[in-house]
């Protein structure tokens, strides 16, 4: 049962110093039990005290960090089951599996797609985040395969698939550094994985057939005072897969048990068995539901676009839209003569906009300014898209000095900030463009 902010207020040392920035310990102590402060906060918590709050108010299901550095990624620290209950926390990451009964020619293929797909994205990078490297019989190969990840220069975090713990201990001694995903451990070698990882507190990658057998493993593996893990039920088809997934969170997330409250791992490339258009429909469905690490055959762009596209949208907090970077954005090879043309910066109106503009072919600057991430009708109506704001973010980022041109389209719907607009920007053409998005092309090249 979660405790309450009185459960937690016992425990205080109820000195009202402020210390921890509330005016009072009653104040703290019911902003931690919903989540909103961490208790570490308060200086002055006895150590027993905070070691049972700690973990006692700590989220249901434990956040993992695997890699270093650039590929460092979070997993889990999930509280709800659905994300318009409050938002999603961590977004599953993408891995692409490599093995040791790889031909050169195919490992430097895949290597050179990692590399490929790597772009922006509303501010965020979309790339593949996770190599799986699996042992399977030759040590030799197994080593010489992660030397050569290594060398190959990837802005990626490693997974050691290996459930030989002699290979594991030498395998890790090239990657430890890297903070790898350890993932192998088994009913009949858990206890050597946990001895294996323990030292570096690594992320220990657990497995087992059945829901049953996986939480009774995980219950071993506590009971060797290990909690950083990873969880992998097994499964033979899409049903199944689909099931324990689901069950793992519901389990953790609805039942309030730790055991389970892990991110988990699933193997979209088994289920397809060879498919990749089948394997694209599976990760849209982990993505979903609720694979922390879904792990690919490879990653080109006709898997990456749609996948890392849903991530975006389902990872992105409801209440927070999603923003393009402010600036000026040059498309069809536009120079600095080219026609500027004026939308918000609102993410699913930048590509709408944009897009018509990539079809008409003209060469058009497009200037977004701060317009708080709202549609061009909303930010107009909240005073955030208004001709002051446009004539500001023109002249403070000097995009006088920076163009030829003094033609300005203005998006239809906001044709009553003409006046204004030239009033604030004098010397500047405000012309009104269309009302809708569809209508771009034609105008642009009607424009001349």
């Amino acid at each position: 049962m979660a405790l309450t902010g009185l459960d937690i207020f016992k425990l205080t040392p109820k000195k009202n110093c402020k210390d921890c920035g509330f005016p009072t310990c009653l104040a703290f102590s019911m902003k931690v039990a919903g989540g909103g402060a961490e208790i570490g906060k308060c200086p002055h918590m006895a150590p027993e005290a905070l070691e049972k709050l700690s973990e006692a108010t700590a989220p249901i299901m434990k956040t993992i960090t695997i890699g270093a550095g650039d590929a460092e990624v979070k997993l889990g620290g999930e509280t709800v089951l659905f994300r318009h209950e409050k938002t999603f926390v961590n977004k599953n990451r993408f891995a692409v599996a490599f093995c040791d009964a790889m031909e050169d020619s195919a490992i430097d293929e895949k290597i050179a797609h990692i590399k490929e797909v790597n772009y922006i994205r509303i501010g965020e990078e979309m790339r593949a985040e996770f190599v799986k490297l699996k042992y399977n019989d030759n040590k030799d190969k197994y080593i010489a395969l992660i030397n050569k990840i290594k060398a190959s220069g990837l802005k990626v975090a490693y997974i050691l698939d290996c459930e030989d713990v002699d290979v594991m201990k030498e395998a890790l001694e090239l990657v430890k550094a890297e903070k790898p995903l350890v993932y192998g451990a088994n009913k009949d070698n858990f206890a050597a994985m946990v001895e294996l990882v323990k030292a570096d507190n690594l992320v220990l990658g657990v497995k087992a057939e059945s829901l049953e057998a996986l939480y009774a493993l995980v219950e071993e593996i506590h009971k060797l005072g290990y909690k950083n893990l990873v969880l992998h039920p097994v499964a033979n088809t899409v049903k199944e897969a689909f099931e324990n997934t689901v069950q793992v969170r519901r389990i953790n997330i609805q039942g309030q048990d730790r055991t389970f409250g892990y991110p988990t791992m699933v193997f979209a490339n088994k289920l397809a068995n060879g498919d990749k258009y089948m394997e694209i429909a599976l990760s849209t469905l982990f993505t979903m539901k609720y694979g922390a690490i879904i792990v690919l055959d490879d990653m080109d762009f006709v898997r990456a676009l749609p996948l890392f596209g849903l991530r975006q949208n389902i990872f992105t907090d409801p209440q927070k839209p999603m923003r393009v970077e402010p600036g000026l954005y040059k498309l069809n090879g536009a120079d600095e003569s080219a026609p500027i043309i004026c939308t918000v910066d609102f993410a699913l109106t930048y590509f709408i906009v944009s897009g018509e503009v990539e079809r008409s072919k003209v060469p058009v600057q497009m200037l977004i300014p701060d317009a708080g991430g709202y549609s061009v009708l909303t930010s107009w109506a909240a005073g955030k898209f208004t001709a002051s704001s446009i004539a500001a973010f023109i002249k403070e980022n000097g995009i006088e000095e920076k163009v030829k041109t003094r033609k300005l389209i203005l998006p239809g719907k906001v044709a009553v900030l003409k006046g204004d607009l030239e009033e604030n920007l004098p010397g500047w053409e405000i012309i009104v463009g269309t009302t809708e998005a569809m209508f771009i092309p034609k105008f642009l090249k009607e424009l001349g």
